[in-house]
């Protein structure tokens, strides 16, 4: 008889829209308790769902599995905790985290720069039973294990449950059948479209980068282009989809990311469609033959994180980048027909009023065809985070640039408060502050910028998509919310 699980994708409330893309590190862990073939895999996705504690109450009641998985990020920690509360209130089921909110918790405690994480190290183990940090296709049956450790440590290069560089193509892919796919909604040039992950990892030290401390999200580990291909025309055929974001932290870091775009031209040729692709890219690394490559293989828009116009804030976050080199990233992609989404930030360590300034006329300047404008949030294993001293005098957590500019962050209770870094215009809390600016400054500032560039570029804001209400009946829960292995044995 199969062991019952439930794996679960807390909502993400903070979010414009929820229902964009599937949680593929969760997929990746259902896909292989179900190559073991020894569980009984349901799958709850909350994305979206407002009541989400009753549909956990009414599937716990009904079902009372043996172990729940639910994946979490930082933002969705306050979420996790009221799952958690009503699971407690219903069963005795083991009850595993992991996620980026896991990995960057234990990762910071093992490096314990400053004590900071300590009560929040606490507060993870206080909520579950097991937490899993790093990778979770073999860490998550060691955590399955009645006598497993409180934490399985996947984020240790030397650690067995560490997926080594070169051994990615053992894995299956992502099992998508958990998921009602066509209830999540994502168009690249008009076209129905979903994601995948061609490479792990970004070697940049960006020091407001989320895990950036962390070695499994730190180290590049790729797939074979042909792996990758495997995945895309495997996605194309089972649902029919020909629109792909590539959710790799930079899409162009590899040196063979032009011949990967070669490949990608051939299995259109073979399979007679032509596709339409979006991704991240490293402004300073994107040149004229990758931007030709990436149109003539169905590329329209790419996304690229250029985070300020200030040449001293760059400096500053070890963007590794120049004005220069972002600027010519631009040109670049404008000039092989390729729109290019600008996600930037704010507050970051010297922000002021002169930095603020110098980003807006530089966006003006690029013309951006669209953009997100975030306040940084500070969380665990980010520079920011791991190399921040308390200052007495402030209250707060002080990190000093190399050139001496500080940022002062809250040390937040992540059970209760939702820190985000990216969430609905207009909505934001700063939890951060400089000299120069407070933490109203920088939410006022942050809407101001947003408004202005959006009004003179005729850029639309983003379509908010309220949370929904379902109720379920006769013991069932609706397929968008509900899927399980046994439906399908």
């Amino acid at each position: 008889m199969k062991t019952p699980i439930c794996l679960i994708v807390p909502p993400s409330g903070f979010l414009a829209d929820e229902r964009v893309f599937p949680s593929l590190g969760l997929a990746k862990v259902a896909a292989m308790l179900k190559k073991s073939e020894q569980y009984d895999i349901a799958f709850l996705d909350l994305s979206g769902i407002s009541n989400y504690q009753e549909i956990v109450a009414y599937y716990t009641a009904y079902h009372n599995p043996s172990y729940f998985g639910i994946t979490c990020t930082t933002p969705q920690f306050p979420y996790v905790e009221k799952i958690i509360a009503v699971i407690r209130s219903l069963c005795n089921a083991k009850i595993i985290i992991g996620g980026p909110h896991a990995t960057g918790i234990i990762s910071a405690y093992k490096k314990n720069t400053n004590d900071r994480v300590i009560p929040h190290y606490l507060s993870l183990l206080r909520s579950c039973d097991a937490v899993v940090a790093g990778d979770g296709e073999l860490s998550i049956f060691k955590a399955l294990e009645s006598d497993s450790p409180h934490v399985i440590d996947g984020d240790d290069m030397e650690s067995s449950f560490f997926l080594q560089r070169g051994t990615l193509e053992r894995y299956p892919f992502p099992d998508r059948e958990f998921f009602d796919l066509r209830s999540y909604h994502y168009r690249i040039d008009n076209v129905e479209s979903t994601s995948l992950v061609n490479q792990l990892g970004c070697p940049y030290p960006c020091a407001f980068c989320g895990l950036r401390n962390s070695p499994s999200f730190r180290t590049i580990r790729t797939r074979s282009s042909e792996h990758v291909i495997a995945e895309m025309e495997h996605i194309h055929q089972t649902y029919n989809y020909r629109g792909f974001f590539f959710f790799d932290d930079e899409a162009n870091i590899s040196p063979t990311f032009v011949d990967h775009l070669k490949n990608i031209i051939a299995l259109q040729e073979r399979l007679g469609v032509n596709f339409r692709l979006r991704a991240f890219i490293k402004s300073n690394l994107f040149t004229e033959e990758q931007a030709k490559a990436m149109y003539e293989a169905g590329f329209r828009n790419i996304l690229v994180g250029f985070e300020s116009g200030s040449e001293k804030i760059l400096d500053n976050i070890q963007k590794k980048a120049t004005v220069e080199q972002n600027s010519r990233c631009v040109e670049i992609a404008k000039q092989y027909g390729l729109k290019t989404k600008f996600l930037m930030s704010i507050g970051h360590a010297g922000e002021s009023q002169e930095t603020i300034r110098e980003t807006e006329e530089w966006l003006i300047k690029m013309q951006p065809d669209d953009l997100d404008c975030t306040i940084i949030s500070v969380y665990p294993a980010t520079p920011y985070y791991n190399q921040s001293t308390f200052s007495k005098e402030k209250e707060a957590w002080k990190y000093q640039a190399r050139n001496g500019d500080v940022l002062y962050s809250d040390d937040i209770n992540f059970s209760s408060d939702e820190s985000y870094y990216k969430g609905i215009p207009g909505e934001y809390t700063s939890h951060v502050f400089t000299e120069a600016l407070t933490r109203g400054e920088i939410v006022k500032i942050r809407d101001e910028l947003e408004n202005t560039v959006r009004a003179k570029m005729n850029i639309p804001f983003p379509v908010i998509q309220p949370s929904q209400n379902y109720e379920a009946s006769m013991g069932m829960l609706p397929g968008y919310i509900y899927k399980s292995s046994a439906m399908s044995n």
